[in-house]
């Protein structure tokens, strides 16, 4: 139910499309869905008062591994259709480092070896 406006981020130090984004309406009439493989920052915003978000991790989760990067880097380019000023932000998003900033949590050679092992 509901729509939203979901984004994923390449963070796979070495890709060439390190820093990249995709952004696209996910909506309940649609039925469309985003896989986000590892290596991938995500995030999306509620675009309907009355929406639903469901994913899947491809691990059972682990706050230890849990990071992310600032929603409105403007590095990233990414142009969230809501007006930051009303932007509903959780503690924990607000306290996300810049893009710049982020460590390298994925590297591009270990996705290259891991489809070469196939």
């Amino acid at each position: 139910r509901g729509a939203v406006y979901d984004v994923a981020v390449d963070i796979r130090h070495g890709s060439p499309y390190f820093g990249k984004h995709v952004g696209l309406v996910l909506d309940a009439l649609s039925g469309k869905m985003l896989w986000i493989p590892p290596g991938f920052a995500h995030g999306y915003c509620t675009l309907k008062t009355d929406s639903t978000i469901a994913y899947k991790l491809t691990n059972f989760y682990s706050a230890e591994y849990d990071a992310g990067t600032a929603w409105n880097d403007l590095t990233l380019g990414i142009n969230w259709p809501v007006d930051p000023s009303n932007a509903i932000i959780s503690d924990k998003d607000r306290s996300l480092p810049a893009f710049g900033n982020l460590p390298p949590l994925f590297t591009y050679t270990e996705f290259i070896q891991a489809m070469t092992d196939i």
